[in-house]
């Protein structure tokens, strides 16, 4: 390790030799990744260019695979002998702890049965809820109230903002499962600097609508396609201090949602369909790296991959290379669309906005479209009985 800044007992060239891991140290992390990866390697893992903290080995068709968070690793595959031989040989070079099979997971349950792996945040919601005293309040039908938007002017400003704050940062981990206060937590998130007292009032709205929805989950099924299939909606124009529009998609592979972001838009759209075609791009770029995701876990990609959306003239634009009159403001990147639909990648499907499954990461809806669209993306309170 080099020497921290400050220390001047050091002559020139020498270094510190570490006698265990030092935390907090800037130099601590880097150098352990360093030494995580060069023994993974060592042992025929390969790591991923799509995302840095999974590896990966093919051992004569048997698949091991290890997911990396600093010092906490997640090892899964169909080599059960090469698994075994894996936790030795860490255990040998850094002295590890076997928890067993996974049941937590950085704050993830993870309750498997013969069908498939339910995956919730039920304990991380009743702590956020202890802390803040609403383990008695009455729950919430829905995570924000129907055409509710929030702007800086709305409210006094609160004179202490930590505790806004600090559900906001706790609500944006619990997203990891909860697809459904996806919506409520973008748009909370942009008041941090000066929340009000509506915004904290909107952030104990989610947290009632959590108190009656603590154990939902996502489940996955054991027997299932590998089809991508994803859908992107768009709701422009509606961030009152901006007028820029807000982006969400979610993706599934077969009938499990895989993945789904809520995001503003960088730029102000001049019209609905420039909004949805902005939207639409940033989709397919998801799916790309999705793509090579599955290709890195040794998984057959199915094309083309079939983009749902809910406009028209998105659909034209895209498939249509002389729609000229809507184009010509459009940036380069986003015809990034076009290209993979001239290159078989991708199929775009034209949807009903009932049936639009994104429409719940763009905007706050009723109690029956809100349920509907939720139970649709795969949200359940408690994982199926086994037969």
């Amino acid at each position: 390790m080099v020497p921290p800044e400050g220390y001047t007992k050091a002559k020139p060239g020498q270094v510190c030799k570490l006698q265990r891991s030092l935390y907090g140290l800037k130099q601590a992390s880097r150098q352990w990744n360093l030494e995580l990866t060069k023994f993974l390697q060592s042992k025929g893992f390969v790591q991923s260019k799509s995302d840095y903290s999974l590896f990966s080995r093919n051992t004569t068709g048997l698949l091991t695979f290890v997911l990396v968070y600093v010092d906490v690793l997640l090892i899964t595959g169909s080599d059960v002998l090469g698994i075994k031989q894996l936790k030795q040989d860490l255990h040998h070079a850094f002295t590890i702890k076997d928890l067993g099979l996974a049941r937590y997971f950085l704050g993830l349950k993870i309750c498997r049965s013969s069908t498939g792996t339910f995956l919730n945040q039920r304990k991380y919601v009743l702590d956020i809820l202890s802390d803040t005293g609403l383990t008695g309040a009455k729950p919430a039908k829905f995570p924000l109230p129907k055409a509710l938007r929030l702007s800086i002017d709305t409210g006094h400003v609160l004179p202490n903002p930590e505790p806004y704050r600090r559900i906001i940062g706790r609500l944006l981990y619990l997203t990891l499962t909860r697809p459904d206060i996806s919506y409520a937590v973008q748009h909370l998130s942009q008041f941090l600097q000066h929340p009000t007292d509506s915004h904290y009032s909107a952030a104990m709205h989610v947290l009632r609508y959590l108190k009656g929805t603590p154990n939902k989950g996502l489940f996955y099924l054991v027997t299932n396609n590998l089809n991508i299939v994803a859908y992107s909606d768009v709701d422009w124009g509606t961030c009152k201090m901006s007028s820029k529009s807000l982006t969400g998609y979610c993706v599934f592979l077969g009938n499990s949602l895989i993945s789904w972001k809520t995001k503003k838009q960088k730029t102000v759209a001049k019209s609905s369909a420039e909004a949805e075609y902005r939207a639409m791009s940033a989709t397919t770029s998801k799916l790309e790296w999705i793509a090579h995701l599955l290709q890195d876990l040794h998984l057959p990609l199915h094309l083309p991959v079939l983009l749902h959306f809910d406009n028209r003239a998105a659909q034209h634009i895209a498939e249509n290379p002389v729609f000229h009159e809507r184009t010509k403001c459009l940036n380069i990147d986003c015809h990034y669309t076009r290209d993979k639909l001239l290159e078989g990648f991708l199929q775009t499907v034209h949807v009903s906005s009932q049936e639009q499954l994104a429409d719940l990461m763009t905007k706050p809806l009723s109690e029956h479209q809100h349920n509907y669209l939720s139970s649709t993306l795969g949200l359940l309170d408690s994982p199926p009985i086994s037969p």
